[in-house]
């Protein structure tokens, strides 16, 4: 049956493949480009195709070459792109999270936070008053609705290139109003299709990306307004001073390049401590954990009853591990992992799976 579908245009291959497929279906496509107030496009090359023969339509007064770079998109396409600015609330919502979770002397994950409050909160909402019944993405998972009407997020078919980890925290009146097309197929068979159809990017950025930082985050960190670091003590978790750290947001638990501190065994990070400014260090052996808590819970679909098995990632590389969830509160609970696993790192996003299917997530505590 053919949709009104809006398809959230990075200007990476992804996306752009995303919108080839709908319209190829028959549906009524129009783009969305949401602009961050971060990066942006190169200016075009002069041996490029012509680019003025696309519709782009502006809200606000975006960079010419974001005009540009869309136009290019949107005539390969020959459908609509409207350009939206969320700077303001991408700064808030997303930008302020990452920098202040470093300064908490947490790991953050932005792309959990920006998919539920930006490309399926404001983009979303643009999308349906412009006449979209859903919003299109170039993720790579899967979602269905079941007998009861009810949304269910599932893996990409693409092990490799998997994205339903980033989207647990989606809400189920979004995910009813989400697709993913490119959820059963691979990243290398879209880029051969894609350049067989002689579709070109005009971005060669991978969504895993943390998209408004271009260079080392370090030095973003540090050039943040109000961003605070103190120098401090290296320390083994016996006390033992081993050295001394430039500032504890240049580090992560199990993070092993950077410490500098010469020892008969390689040292890794195994804690931070933001009151005292001191990094704690030791063997490879410590970082290991087998329960830990998890708090602000988000279910897609909410399990009948706790304590219940699942398999649960504590990062997006992580494989999963399986572990039994134990209820706390109505906000936390307690993950028993079957096996200790490694790196447990407070501010990442721990993701919940029944097999293939998501059922939602928290951050760890």
């Amino acid at each position: 049956m053919k949709q009104r579908i809006a398809v959230a245009i990075s200007g990476g291959i992804d996306s752009l493949y995303a919108a080839r497929l709908l319209i190829r279906e028959g549906h009524e496509v129009t783009g969305i480009h949401f602009v961050t107030g971060y990066g942006g496009f190169p200016p075009r090359p002069t041996d490029h195709k012509p680019d003025t023969n696309g519709t782009v339509i502006c809200q606000g007064t975006p960079d010419e070459t974001v005009v540009s770079a869309m136009s290019f998109i949107s005539a390969q396409l020959g459908i609509p792109i409207h350009v939206m600015d969320v700077s303001a609330a991408f700064e808030s919502s997303v930008v302020n999270y990452f920098a202040g979770q470093y300064q908490k002397g947490e790991t953050p994950n932005p792309c959990l936070t920006c998919n539920p409050r930006i490309k399926f909160g404001l983009v979303l909402d643009y999308a349906e008053r412009i006449g979209a019944d859903f919003l299109a993405t170039g993720h790579y998972a899967r979602t269905t609705l079941d007998v009861n009407g009810h949304a269910r997020l599932f893996k990409g078919a693409d092990a490799a290139k998997d994205q339903s980890y980033f989207l647990a925290f989606l809400k189920q009146d979004a995910l009813k109003k989400a697709l993913f097309p490119l959820g059963g197929l691979t990243k290398s068979a879209i880029t051969a299709l894609a350049a067989a159809e002689g579709l070109e990017p005009v971005s060669q950025k991978e969504s895993q990306d943390v998209c408004f930082i271009p260079g080392d985050y370090k030095d973003f960190l540090l050039n943040r307004p109000g961003f605070h670091h103190k120098h401090g003590d290296i320390r083994t978790l016996d006390g033992k001073k081993v050295g001394m750290h430039k500032g504890l947001h240049s580090f992560t638990i199990g993070q092993r390049r950077g410490i500098n501190c010469p020892a008969a065994f390689p040292y890794y990070v195994v804690r931070l401590d933001t009151e005292t400014h001191t990094l704690y260090v030791g063997e490879k052996h410590e970082l290991l954990s087998d329960r830990f808590h998890v708090h602000g819970l988000s279910f897609i679909d909410e399990p009948s009853r706790f304590p219940c098995d699942l398999t649960v990632r504590i990062r997006y590389s992580h494989k999963g591990t399986a572990a039994t969830l134990i209820r706390e509160s109505g906000d936390s609970l307690m993950v028993q992992c079957h096996e200790p696993v490694m790196s447990v790192t407070k501010g990442q996003g721990a993701v919940f799976y029944r097999g293939d299917e998501v059922i939602g997530g928290g951050w760890i505590a």
